[in-house]
């Protein structure tokens, strides 16, 4: 990867994001937030946070920090940024889950927590965007990926002024026709550029990189991917142009979202179709478990690109929303951030220990890092307590909900201890890591040490 260098935030990011995600299935299978509540109740607000932007935001930005020098060939600008809007961005998750909390009435906090929680988020975010923004402005022209971590960029600044709007006008430090109007039919726009366009259209982009990196399949520049990233774009853009029918609560809403639906359905289809060629023309023979896992992440996309027209021909998509989110949430946007955590973290700690010796002693390989054959039971059971978990949000057993999500915690917590083994070098044969001391867990060095 020339032109790159460890990040040495990235890690960091990872773990903090991980303490999030066992946090939000811990208080989901204690019987936190909905189902237990309405899905508009303040304890599902905290939930949906703690999981958008604490595990799934959190991930995406320190990938981002490594990968997007690597998608542009370039060295990252701003790197010293990265720790600054990594304490900002906890700071603003932990008073805006506090203004939740005071709304719930678990504590009593001013009205001013919640729109200051947003306020540190917005600073936060626009400290990671003034870092990759400069990164890729002066790497124009951009490769098809980077272009996609561009547009999913602005979706991100989109989703958190949107949501700072929100705030604001819940604690009453914003009045008036317009603001209350946006509150009351904008809440699925910021969903949908938070989800769809910050988390997913940047996680597609960028693993067309990872994948084609890892399993050794040919880079080409695609005409599929740019209808995937034309009609991406203009999915973000339709639900963008939303925002007035929004505010003025016009009919023309639902035209807007409908076709916002349309095109980035023909967006999943063909990212689809590219993801298979992937697979099929790579050179990798053997298919590692990051790949295999992915495969989950990859079959929970399309299954609620399926359960989303159903619920649409069936009316049922403002009854069954909970589980459409849940499985879009944990299968498809989690499963693949913790499949290619397994890859990554195992790939920069290579780099780190062993890279620098490299033709000089022996050294393991990658593979050797892990432990596949007893990692991957885990990841099974995994995707098979996120399918669980959403059938029982569809048919209403709340009992079994929770049942599902507590083994989807005990899942991901035994990923995580791989994750722990590998970074720790515990699955190294002694003989091979002889000689070279433990990395850091959560920070890699601060000398650059260039990735080739």
């Amino acid at each position: 990867m020339p032109g790159a260098s460890l990040s040495r935030w990235t890690l960091t990011y990872f773990a903090v994001a991980l303490v999030c995600l066992v946090a939000a299935e811990a208080l989901m299978a204690s019987g936190f937030g909905y189902p237990g509540t309405s899905i508009e109740a303040p304890e599902v607000l905290i939930l949906v946070h703690l999981v958008a932007i604490g595990w799934l935001s959190l991930l995406l930005c320190g990938a981002l920090f490594q990968f997007v020098p690597v998608l542009v060939a370039s060295p990252l600008l701003g790197e010293t940024l990265a720790p600054v809007a990594l304490v900002t961005i906890v700071a603003g998750l932990l008073l805006l889950m506090s203004g939740f909390a005071s709304m719930a009435g678990i504590v009593t906090l001013p009205l001013a927590t919640l729109p200051l929680g947003g306020l540190l988020l917005i600073g936060g975010f626009a400290a990671v965007i003034l870092s990759l923004g400069r990164t890729l402005w002066a790497a124009r022209p951009l490769a098809l990926p980077a272009r996609f971590v561009a547009a999913g960029l602005v979706a991100l600044a989109s989703t958190a002024i949107l949501g700072e709007t929100f705030a604001l006008t819940l604690t009453g430090f914003l009045g008036g026709e317009a603001a209350v109007s946006l509150l009351l039919n904008g809440v699925p726009l910021h969903a949908l550029l938070g989800l769809g366009g910050w988390l997913t259209f940047t996680a597609m982009g960028v693993s067309y990189r990872l994948l084609a990196m890892f399993m050794l399949a040919p880079e080409t520049d695609r005409v599929s991917t740019r209808l995937v990233l034309i009609a991406g774009t203009a999915t973000l853009v339709l639900i963008a142009s939303a925002i007035p029918f929004a505010i003025s609560a016009s009919a023309g809403l639902s035209g807007m979202l409908l076709a916002a639906a349309v095109t980035g359905l023909c967006a999943l289809g063909v990212y689809g179709s590219d993801v298979i060629t992937l697979y099929r023309r790579r050179k990798r023979r053997n298919i590692e478990l990051n790949a295999r896992a992915a495969i989950g992440a990859f079959a929970a996309l399309f299954a609620a690109a399926i359960l989303l027209l159903a619920l649409l021909a069936t009316g049922q998509l403002q009854a069954r929303i909970g589980a459409l989110t849940y499985l879009f949430a944990f299968g498809w946007l989690s499963g693949l951030g913790l499949a290619k955590l397994y890859k990554i973290i195992a790939f920069l700690t290579w780099l780190e220990c062993f890279a620098p010796v490299l033709g000089k002693r022996q050294t393991p390989r990658v593979q050797d890092l892990v432990d596949e054959a007893r990692a991957r039971p885990w990841f099974g059971v995994y995707y098979v307590a996120v399918g669980s978990a959403t059938f029982g949000l569809l048919v209403d057993l709340p009992l079994a909900f929770r049942l599902c999500a507590g083994i989807q915690l005990l899942a991901t917590l035994a990923i995580a201890r791989h994750f722990y083994r590998s970074r720790a070098l515990l699955n190294v044969q002694p003989d091979l890591r002889r000689g070279f001391s433990r990395p850091h867990l959560f920070l890699s060095p601060p000398a650059e040490r260039k990735l080739r």
